[in-house]
């Protein structure tokens, strides 16, 4: 909703053979794309929600996660998702943080838990569902722009 909000053309993607996708909390979700259906190369940032282990057991994905950052470009992970980029090896050497528990998973990572959102070059973790506005106020920032974000934090009564 934020991203949209701010104009950024924000897709939901399946990891499943279908668009409708069910959350650990039994909430349906109708993703936009099948992860096959995706151009890649056309994005600017990857955004992996957190809530689930799941993103971890997709080789697709981390091939995606891998190309991703072999070219410079943007990933994003919030509550237990930075895991998948901790176990990556793409956190070594980096701040970050992730969901109470998780912290084991971001190998080699300088963990910042006491913070909300963490932005360490291209690469931003977030700590968990409570954080989801900050984190995705945070991408609106590194992809349109302070102005853009604090219009939105305006408008969401946040700032």
């Amino acid at each position: 909703d934020i991203l949209r909000r701010a104009g950024l053309n924000a897709q939901t993607v399946s990891l499943e053979k279908e668009r409708i996708v069910t959350g650990a909390h039994n909430i349906p979700v109708t993703a936009n794309l099948l992860f096959d259906e995706v151009i890649f190369s056309t994005a600017e940032m990857l955004v992996l929600p957190g809530g689930t282990t799941r993103y971890n057991e997709h080789e697709g994905l981390k091939k995606e996660i891998e190309a991703f950052l072999a070219e410079g470009k943007k990933v994003s992970a919030i509550c237990a998702s930075p895991m998948v980029l901790g176990q990556m090896g793409a956190l070594k050497g980096r701040n970050a943080t992730c969901y109470p528990g998780f912290e084991q998973y971001l190998n080699g990572a300088a963990l910042q838990t006491d913070r909300a959102v963490v932005q360490d070059g291209n690469i931003i973790t977030g700590r968990g569902p409570g954080l989801t506005i900050d984190f995705a106020l945070k991408i609106v920032e590194t992809v349109a722009g302070k102005a853009k974000r604090d219009e939105i934090a305006g408008q969401l009564l946040v700032q």
